[in-house]
C-alpha cells in the first residue's frame, strides 16, 4: 500500500500495510510507521495518555477527600493541602512565565474545543465523525482540567509544577510532532486531499505551544515567586550559596521571561548602552545568582569524589556530576537542530517539479515556502540556543575551575608547589581552563555527525540508490584520514603546551627578578633562553598549524570529492541524473560539509580537553598540606608551643629530614630567640610549628593563634594601610600604636601620600626595611597568641632595630609568645630562651650566661660577634663629654628625630589620592579597533604582496567551485538530456573539483606561512621591547599584564587569527558566489540586496560596538585573576598562618565573577546577531524561492532552480559565519593591539654603542666623581636623591648607613643606571658613564642585590648564567664564599637542584652564592647592598676577611646594617632623606658630634639599653 493510501485512511487496522512477500524488518518498520503516524492509532494513542492523566489527577482528589473524611480533627487542614507541593509563605508575586503558561493551557483548549464542535458540524462519514468529535472533546477537557490545575497551583503557593503534569507535558509534545509530521507528510503527497485538512492546522497551530510547554516541563517552575524574601525560590542545588546582589545591576537574563531568553531580549538594554558609548566595566551588569563563581565553587566541592572512591579522573567525573543537566539540554537542542535542518533539501525536488509545471495546486508552492520558512526559523533558533547553552555551560566550567584550582594552590604542600611552579600553575588557570571551557562548544559534535551522516545516507539512498555506497566509503576514508591527522594533532599539541609551559615559566621567572637580570647585564642571557623555548614551541606550532591546513584543505573538499565519486558511480550504475537529483544531492553534500568539518575539530578539541584535564588531574591530586598541629584557641596551662620528638621534611614522601630530634618546649608569654649557622635550620623550625612541614614523627602542640613575619617579605599590591589591616576593621588608636612600635611613622611623613601610597607588585617600590617593617606592623596588627619573627632585624639599620626591639618585641608583644629567628646576638641578653640549631637540630637551649658557659656553637657565635664589635667598641669610648653628645644625637638632629604621630598623614590622607597610584589602570583601547592594527597585521609578514596572493587564490577557489556547478546545471538540463554523455559530463567535473582542490591547498597553506611568520615576528618584537623597557615599567605593571599577552594573547596571534581569517575570507566569497547565483536566477532578489547589505553593515556595527569592549574588558579582567593567584601562592605560608584562605578565596571569586561577566555577556550578544543575521538569510532565501515559482518557466529553467536552491539553502549559516567571523577577527585583533601596546614601550638606553665602547681595561682605578646627583623615579615625583656630591678615590673601600628609606639603595641603582638621574652626572676614572651603552656598563661593575635571587637550574647556572668559567674557578669562588662544603655534600654536586626562587636553600646561602657570582667576576668597581645581612656574625666576619683580601685593590661601596661591617672602611657615607649627611673616615666621624657616631653608639649600647 502506499505511503499516501495509509496516511489518509480512517482505518486502524494494520493489515493494510502488509504484503505477503514482505521480510520481518520490512514489516516492522511499517507497522511502525503506521502506528505513530497513522490517523487513528495517534489519536487512540493521544487519548489514551489523556484519560490516563485525568485517572492520576482523579485519584489523588479521591486520596484527599478520604484523607478528609478519616482524619481527627484535621479535616479542616488536610482537605486545603492541593495534589502538589504548597509552601506556608504569603508574599507572593506573579510573573509572566506564569500568566504565559495559564495563557498557552486556556488556548489550546479553546483550540480544541472549536476543533471537535467543526468535526461534529462537517459532513463526513458517521463512525469516523464520532471518533474525532470524541478525540477533540478529550482534548479540550484535558486542557479545561490542567488550567483549573494551575490556577490551584496559584491559590496553593506552589512553586514548581507537579511531576505527573511535567510528564505529561512532555508525552504530550512527542505525540503532538508526530501529528504535525503527519499533517506535513500528507500535504506533500496528497495536497488535494482536505479530508484531514482541519485536523492537521489544529496541530500545527498547536505544536509551538507544544513547545512552550515542553520548556516549562523541563524548568519546572510555576513562575509564582516570594517577594518577602531577598532570595527567590529555588532548587536544593540552587540553595547551595545565594550572596544578596543589587537587583538592578544583576543581569537581565536573571529576571528574563521564556521568550525573552528564547530570541535574547535580555540583552537589548546593553547592547543599546554600548551603541551609544563606550562601555565601561561598572556597565557590565553581575551574573545571575545561578552562574555566579561562589556557587560553582560550593556545587564542584560537593560533587567531589570521595577518597574512599579512589577516582582516576576526579576532575571529569565531578564536572560531569555538575552539569550533566545543562549537557542533556543542549544535546536536545542539538536533535531539534538536526530534525529541521534536513527539511531544506527535501523540498528541493518539489521546488524543481513546480517549475516544470508539474505541480498539483496552484498553492502548492505557497505552501513549501512556508514550510521552508517555518524549517529555517526553527534551525536559525535551536542552532543558536544550542550555540548559547554550550557557552554558557563552557563558562560555568571555567568559572569553577578557576576558584577550585585557587583553592587548592592554598592547599598545596611546599614539595606539590615546587612541583608545579608558578608559572605551570598560571598556565592551568589561563590556557587549560579555557580549552575545557572552549570544547563544550564542540563536544556533541561527537554523536551528532554520525546522525546526520546516517540521515544523509538515508535521504541520498532515496534518490541515487545503490551509488550511495560509495558516498559512504568516500566519507569513511576522509573520516580515516581525519583520526590520522587527529592523532597527529594531539602529539603536536601536546608539545606545543608543553614548550610554552616552558617558555612561560622562563618568562615569570625573568619578570620576578628583572631587577636583579639588569643589575648583572643578563638580558641576552635570557632573551636566548626564552626564545630558545620558543624556537621549540615555534618548531612544533609549525607542524600543528600545517597538519591543521591539510585538515581544512580536506574539509573545505569533501563535497566536491564525495559528490565527484557519487555522480561517477550513479553513472556506472544506471541512475538517471535529472536536475532535482543532482542539486538534492549537492545540498546534501552541502550539509555533510557542516558536521564532517565540525568532526575533526571537535576531537581536536576533545583531546586538547582530555589532556587539559589530565593535568589539571595531576595538580589537584596533589599533596594538600595536613595540619599536623595540635591547635588549641584557650589559654589553659603554661606552655604556649611544644615538640616533642619532631622529626621534619621538605619532601612529602618521607624524604630527607631536615629536623630531627626536635624537643622544645615554650612557655606562655616568653621571648625565644633561635640562632644558629647559616642552613642550620632556624627557619624550618618555624616553619614546622606552623604545621608548613611534612611530619614524619613527633607531636606538634600550639595554644593561640599564631602570626607569622617570614624572612622574605611579603607585600599584596595595595595601599600600605591595606597591607597592615589585612581584612581586619579600622582600630585608629590600635592602628597607630603599630605604627609607631614598627617604625614606620618617618617612612609615612616622607611619602606624599602616607598611608595611601599603593605599594607596587611585591612591594617593588619599597625598600627592603620598609617592607619588613610594614609586614610586622600587618603581624602586630591581628594581635594574636604566638608570634613567629623570621630574621626581622636583617633589613633594618641598628637604631631601628633597636628600636623595633624595645618598642614592639619587648614593648607592644611583651605578653606574647615569641619565637624570634636572629643573627643580632646583642638582642640575646635580654631573651628568655635561646635555642642554638646545627646541621636541623636543636644542640643546645637555654639562658644566654648558661650557654655562653657551656662552650660550644653557641659560644663560637658570641665570639665571632664580639671580634667584630672590637673596633666599635673602640670607636665608641672616647674621652671627654663626647659619650654624652653622641647618645644625644639623634634626638638633637631634626632630621633624624622620630615622628611622634603628631602630624603623620594617617589621618588626613592627600586629596589627590588617584595620583599615589603607583600600578595605574590598564590602557584600554575603545572604539573600533583602528584599521592601522589591521594593517600592522596583515602587512608584517610580507607586505601587501602576502594579502594580494591569499585574496587571489580564494576568488579562485570561489569561481572554481561555481564553475562546477554550472557545468551541472548545464549538463543536466532537460534540453540537454538527449545529448548528454556521462564520460564527458564526469570528466569535466572531475577537473573543475580538482582545480578547485588545487586553489584550497595553496590558500590554506599560504595562510598558515602567513600567520606563522607574523606571529613569530610579533614574539620577538614583544620580547624585545620587555627588555630593554626601563625599570621604571616594571615598577608599575603588574606581570599578570605581561604574562596575558606572552600567554593568551600571543596564542590568539599564534593560532586563531589566522585560522579565523582562512574561514572569514572563505565565507565572504561564498556568500558573493550564492548572491551571484540567485540574483542570476530570480532577478527580484535583486532589489533586497540593497537592504540586505545595508542591514547587515547595521546589525553588525551595532553588534561590535558592544562586543568589542565586552572582548576588551574580558582580556582586561583576566590578568588580575592571574596576578592575584600568582601573588597568593608566594605568599601562601603567611596566608595560611593567619588562617585567611577564606578571605582570599572570596577575593579570587569576585575577581573571576568580574572576568566571567562580561565573557557571559559577549556570548549573549554574539547569538542575538547570529539568530538575527540568520533570520535575514532565511527571509532572503524564501523570497529569492517565491520568485522563483512566480515567475513563468518560459523565464527560469528548473536546473536553475536546484542551483539556486542548493546554494541558497545555506545562505543563513554561510551569511551568519561571514559576518560572525569577522567579528571575531576585530575581537581577536584586540590581541593584536595589546601586543602592539608593549611592543611600543619607551626603551631605556642602548645596550651597546659602538663608537662609545667603555676602555678595555675599565674602570682601572675606580675613582668616583659625584656631582650633585639629583634622582626622582617618575616625572611629578619626589626627588628621592637631592643634590648628592661626593669624591671616592680609586681603591677604597665606602660604607653606606642610614634609616631605611633613605635612598641607599636608589645610590646603586643610578651607578647601574636602572634609574637616569634628573640631574648632575657620575664619573668614574674621569669618563661621564651616561655616554656608554647599558651593557658596556653594567657588565664592568660587581653587584651583591639587597634581595638574594636564585633561578631555577643548577648551582653550575647560577653562579655562572653564561657559562664562561671553569669548574675549577667555580670550586675556587664556592670556596672563598664559605658555600664548597655545603655543595659538594649534595649528589649532584655543581649540578644539585636549584628549584623556582631557590626555595630549597636558606636565604642566607642564596645570599652566599650571590656573593660568589661576584667573585667570578674581574671587576675593579664592587657594590654590595646588605650583602651579608641574612647570615650569622661568624660567617659575616669570614666575607668581610675574603672581601678585604681578595678586594683589596677594589673600590667597593658597601651598603650595611651592621655597624662591624662598616667600622673598617676606609670611608663612611651616612644618608638621610635622599641627601649625603656626612662623609669622612669613621674614626673622624667618631670624634664629632655626628649621626654616624650616634650609630655606633646605639649599636654598641642597644643590649644594655633593651
Amino acid at each position: 500500500m502506499s505511503l499516501a493510501s495509509w496516511m489518509t485512511s480512517t482505518s486502524c487496522s494494520a493489515s493494510m500495510t502488509q504484503t505477503s512477500d514482505d521480510t520481518f524488518l520490512s514489516v516492522a518498520i511499517q507497522w511502525l510507521r503506521f502506528v505513530f503516524l497513522s490517523p487513528c492509532p495517534q489519536r487512540a494513542l493521544l487519548s489514551s495518555i489523556d484519560i490516563l492523566f485525568l485517572l492520576i489527577l482523579f485519584l489523588f482528589a479521591v486520596q484527599k477527600l478520604y484523607s478528609r473524611f478519616t482524619s481527627n480533627g484535621n479535616s479542616k487542614l488536610e482537605l486545603d493541602k492541593p495534589l502538589i507541593r504548597i509552601s506556608s509563605r504569603a508574599s507572593l508575586e506573579i510573573t509572566l512565565w506564569f500568566k504565559l503558561t495559564l495563557s498557552v493551557t486556556v488556548l489550546l483548549a479553546i483550540s480544541y474545543t472549536i476543533a471537535c464542535i467543526l468535526v461534529f458540524i462537517r459532513n463526513t462519514q458517521l463512525p469516523w465523525k464520532l471518533v474525532d468529535g470524541l478525540f477533540w472533546l478529550v482534548q479540550a477537557a484535558t486542557h479545561v482540567v490542567i488550567a483549573i490545575l494551575i490556577s490551584h497551583e496559584k491559590r496553593f503557593e506552589a512553586f514548581t509544577h507537579p511531576k505527573s503534569l511535567r510528564t505529561y507535558w512532555v508525552v504530550n509534545f512527542i505525540v503532538i510532532s508526530l501529528f504535525s509530521t503527519s499533517g506535513i507528510i500528507r500535504f506533500v503527497e496528497e495536497p488535494k486531499d482536505a479530508s484531514f485538512r482541519l485536523d492537521d492546522i489544529v496541530s500545527l497551530i498547536s505544536f509551538p505551544f507544544s513547545l512552550f510547554l515542553l520548556f516549562i516541563a523541563i524548568e519546572g517552575s510555576t513562575g509564582i515567586i516570594l517577594t518577602s524574601e531577598i532570595e527567590p525560590f529555588l532548587n536544593e542545588e540552587n540553595k547551595i550559596y545565594e550572596p544578596p546582589l543589587i537587583k538592578s545591576n544583576v543581569s537581565g537574563f536573571a529576571s528574563a521571561s521564556v521568550i525573552s531568553k528564547a530570541f535574547w531580549l535580555w540583552i537589548n538594554p546593553l547592547l543599546n548602552k554600548g551603541y551609544k558609548s563606550p562601555l565601561k566595566i561598572d556597565d557590565v551588569p553581575t551574573l545571575s545568582p545561578e552562574h555566579r563563581a561562589e556557587r560553582m565553587s560550593a556545587l564542584f566541592e560537593s560533587k567531589w569524589p570521595e577518597p574512599q572512591e579512589k577516582s582516576e579522573h576526579p576532575v571529569r567525573t565531578t564536572l560531569l556530576l555538575c552539569f550533566w543537566k545543562e549537557m542533556a539540554f543542549t544535546a536536545f537542542l542539538g536533535v531539534v537542530r538536526i530534525c529541521v535542518m534536513f527539511v531544506g533539501p527535501m523540498l528541493v525536488q518539489s521546488f524543481v517539479d513546480i517549475t516544470s509545471g508539474k505541480r498539483s495546486s496552484i498553492y502548492q508552492g505557497y505552501y513549501l515556502v512556508l514550510i521552508l520558512f517555518i524549517a529555517k526559523f526553527v534551525e536559525a533558533l535551536a542552532s543558536h540556543q544550542f550555540n548559547f547553552n554550550c557557552q554558557k555551560v563552557g563558562m560555568l566550567i571555567r568559572s569553577t575551575l578557576l576558584t577550585s584550582l585557587y583553592k587548592k594552590g592554598l592547599k598545596l604542600t611546599c614539595s606539590a608547589r615546587q612541583e608545579h611552579g608558578v608559572g605551570q600553575i598560571v598556565n592551568y588557570m589561563a590556557v587549560d581552563a579555557q580549552l575545557i571551557s572552549d570544547m563544550m562548544l564542540l563536544l556533541h559534535s561527537l554523536w551528532m555527525m554520525p546522525v546526520q551522516v546516517s540521515i544523509s545516507l538515508v535521504l541520498l539512498y532515496k534518490y541515487l540508490g545503490l551509488a550511495v555506497i560509495t558516498t559512504m566509503l568516500g566519507i569513511i576514508g576522509i573520516l580515516m584520514f581525519i583520526i590520522i591527522c587527529i592523532k597527529n594533532n594531539n602529539f603536536f599539541q601536546f608539545n606545543v603546551m608543553m614548550n610554552r609551559d616552558t617558555r612561560m615559566k622562563s618568562v615569570n621567572e625573568m619578570l620576578n627578578y628583572m631587577r636583579v637580570i639588569k643589575f648583572q647585564a643578563w638580558e641576552e642571557h635570557f632573551n636566548n633562553k626564552i626564545q630558545s623555548s620558543r624556537q621549540s614551541e615555534f618548531e612544533w606550532l609549525t607542524k600543528f598549524t600545517y597538519s591543521i591546513a591539510a585538515n581544512v584543505v580536506v574539509m573545505w573538499s569533501t563535497p566536491v570529492i564525495i559528490s565527484t565519486f557519487t555522480f561517477g558511480t550513479a553513472i556506472l550504475l544506471g541512475v538517471p541524473l535529472d536536475a532535482g537529483t543532482v542539486f538534492t544531492a549537492t545540498s546534501t553534500f552541502k550539509m555533510l560539509e557542516e558536521p564532517i568539518r565540525s568532526f575533526p575539530q571537535s576531537m581536536l578539541s576533545l583531546s586538547q580537553a582530555m589532556m587539559s584535564l589530565g593535568r589539571l588531574d595531576k595538580y589537584m591530586r596533589s599533596r594538600e598540606l595536613l595540619d599536623s598541629v595540635e591547635r588549641e584557641e584557650g589559654w589553659d596551662g603554661a606552655t604556649a608551643v611544644e615538640v616533642k620528638d619532631g622529626a621534619f621534611s621538605w619532601d612529602d614522601d618521607n624524604g630527607e629530614e631536615a629536623l630531627k630530634n626536635i624537643d622544645l618546649k615554650i612557655r606562655k608569654g616568653e621571648l625565644t630567640a633561635i640562632v644558629g649557622t647559616v642552613g642550620s635550620g632556624k627557619s624550618s623550625l618555624l616553619a614546622s610549628i606552623l604545621g608548613e612541614m611534612h611530619k614524619i614523627s613527633g607531636k606538634v602542640r600550639v595554644c593561640g593563634r599564631t602570626a607569622y613575619v617570614a624572612q622574605t617579605s611579603w607585600i599584596q599590591n595595595g595601599t600600605i594601610k591595606e597591607n597592615i589591616l589585612y581584612g581586619l576593621p579600622m582600630d585608629r588608636q590600635r592602628y597607630k600604636e603599630v605604627i609607631r612600635v614598627c617604625c614606620l611613622e618617618k617612612d609615612l611623613e616622607m611619602m606624599e601620600y602616607g598611608d595611601q601610597t599603593e605599594i607596587g607588585e611585591r612591594g617593588i617600590n619599597l625598600s627592603g626595611g620598609q617592607k619588613q617593617r610594614i609586614q610586622l606592623a600587618r603581624a602586630v596588627y591581628q594581635d594574636c597568641d604566638v608570634y613567629l619573627l623570621d630574621d626581622v632585624f636583617s633589613a633594618v639599620d641598628a637604631h631601628t632595630g633597636s628600636e623595633i626591639f624595645k618598642e614592639c618585641v619587648r614593648g607592644s608583644l611583651k605578653n606574647k609568645t615569641i619565637l624570634l629567628v636572629t643573627h643580632q646576638v646583642d638582642f640575646l641578653h635580654n631573651v628568655d630562651l635561646i635555642l642554638v640549631m646545627r646541621d636541623g637540630m636543636i644542640v643546645q637551649s637555654g639562658k644566654y650566661i648558661d650557654l655562653l658557659d657551656s662552650g660550644m656553637d653557641f659560644k663560637a657565635l658570641v665570639v665571632a660577634h664580639e671580634s667584630s664589635m672590637e673596633l666599635v667598641e673602640k670607636g665608641a669610648i672616647l674621652p671627654g663629654e663626647s659619650s654624652h653628645i653622641r647618645s644625644n644625637s639623634i634626638k638633637a638632629d631634626p632630621t633624624y628625630r622620630e615622628s611622634k604621630g603628631e602630624n603623620i598623614s594617617l589621618d588626613q590622607p592627600k586629596s589627590d589620592k588617584e595620583t599615589s597610584k603607583l600600578i595605574q589602570e590598564e590602557e584600554k583601547e575603545t572604539g573600533i579597533v583602528s584599521p592601522h592594527i589591521y594593517k600592522l597585521y596583515f602587512t608584517e609578514a610580507f607586505g601587501w604582496w602576502g594579502v594580494a596572493v591569499v585574496v587571489l587564490l580564494s576568488l579562485l577557489w570561489q569561481v572554481s567551485l561555481m564553475a562546477g556547478d554550472y557545468w551541472l546545471a548545464y549538463e543536466t538540463s532537460e534540453k540537454r538530456a538527449m545529448l548528454f554523455d556521462p564520460w564527458l559530463f564526469i570528466y569535466v567535473y572531475t577537473i573543475l573539483g580538482a582545480v578547485s582542490i588545487l586553489f584550497i591547498l595553496l590558500r590554506s597553506f599560504s595562510f598558515a606561512i602567513l600567520g606563522l611568520k607574523t606571529a613569530k615576528d610579533f614574539f620577538t618584537q614583544i620580547l624585545h621591547s620587555i627588555l630593554h623597557a626601563p625599570m621604571s615599567f616594571f615598577d608599575t605593571t603588574p606581570s599578570g599584564r605581561i604574562l596575558s599577552r606572552l600567554s593568551t594573547d600571543q596564542t590568539n596571534v599564534d593560532f586563531l587569527i589566522p585560522l579565523f581569517v582562512n574561514m572569514a575570507l572563505a565565507m565572504y566569497f561564498t556568500v558573493l558566489g550564492i548572491f551571484i547565483v540567485t540574483c542570476q536566477n530570480a532577478w527580484p532578489t535583486v532589489f533586497l540586496l540593497i537592504p540586505l547589505v545595508w542591514l547587515n553593515i547595521w546589525y553588525r556595527g551595532y553588534y561590535l560596538a558592544t562586543a568589542r569592549e565586552l572582548t576588551r574588558l574580558d582580556s582586561i579582567t583576566k590578568a588580575p585573576v592571574i596576578h592575584h593567584f600568582s601573588e597568593s601562592i608566594s605568599g601562601v605560608m603567611t596566608i595560611r598562618c593567619f588562617r585567611m584562605q577564606e578571605k582570599f578565596s572570596e577575593e579570587n571569586v569576585n575577581r573571576v565573577n568580574a572576568n566571567l561577566r562580561n565573557d557571559f555577556h559577549n556570548n549573549g550578544t554574539n547569538e542575538w546577531l547570529g539568530f538575527r543575521l540568520e533570520l535575514l538569510g532565511s527571509f532572503i532565501l524564501c523570497f529569492s524561492a517565491l520568485f522563483m515559482i512566480m515567475l513563468p518557466s518560459s523565464v527560469i529553467k528548473p536546473e536553475n532552480v536546484g542551483l539556486s536552491l542548493s546554494y541558497g539553502l545555506s545562505l543563513n549559516a554561510v551569511l551568519f559565519y561571514a559576518i560572525y567571523m569577522s567579528c571575531l577577527i576585530e575581537n581577536k585583533m584586540v590581541s593584536v593591539e595589546r601586543i602592539k601596546q608593549f611592543i611600543n614601550i619607551p626603551s631605556e638606553a642602548a645596550w651597546q654603542i659602538k663608537d662609545r665602547l667603555p676602555p678595555p681595561n675599565w674602570p682601572l682605578h675606580g675613582n668616583i666623581e659625584i656631582k650633585d646627583l639629583q634622582v626622582r623615579y617618575r616625572p611629578n615625583t619626589p626627588l628621592v636623591l637631592k643634590g648628592i656630591t661626593l669624591s671616592i678615590a680609586g681603591g677604597k673601600k665606602i660604607g653606606v648607613v642610614g634609616r631605611t628609606g633613605s635612598g641607599k639603595s636608589t645610590l646603586i641603582q643610578v651607578f647601574f643606571r636602572l634609574v637616569e638621574p634628573s640631574g648632575g652626572r657620575i664619573t668614574i676614572d674621569g669618563i661621564d658613564i651616561s655616554i656608554f651603552g647599558l651593557h658596556d656598563l653594567r657588565s664592568r661593575f660587581g653587584i651583591i642585590p639587597q634581595e638574594p635571587v636564585l633561578f631555577e637550574g643548577t648551582v653550575r647556572s647560577n653562579i655562572d648564567p653564561i657559562g664562561q668559567y671553569t669548574d675549577e674557578e667555580i670550586w675556587k669562588s664556592l670556596d672563598r664564599c664559605q658555600l664548597k662544603d655545603i655543595v659538594a655534600s649534595k649528589p649532584g654536586k655543581l649540578d644539585s637542584l636549584v628549584v623556582d626562587n631557590g626555595e630549597n636553600w636558606s636565604v642566607g646561602q642564596r645570599q652566599l652564592l650571590c656573593l660568589g657570582r661576584v667573585m667570578l667576576k674581574s671587576s675593579r668597581l664592587l657594590f654590595m647592598d646588605e650583602a651579608t645581612a641574612s647570615v650569622d656574625s661568624h660567617t659575616d666576619a669570614t666575607i668581610q676577611k675574603i672581601i678585604r683580601e681578595d678586594f683589596a685593590t677594589w673600590t667597593i661601596i658597601s651598603i650595611a646594617h651592621r655597624i662591624p661591617t662598616v667600622m673598617d672602611c676606609d670611608r663612611v657615607l651616612v644618608m638621610d632623606a635622599g641627601c649625603a649627611k656626612e662623609f669622612d673616615k669613621p674614626s673622624s666621624l667618631l670624634q664629632k658630634r655626628s649621626l654616624f657616631a650616634a650609630l655606633v653608639q646605639e649599636y654598641a649600647n642597644r643590649s644594655a639599653g633593651i
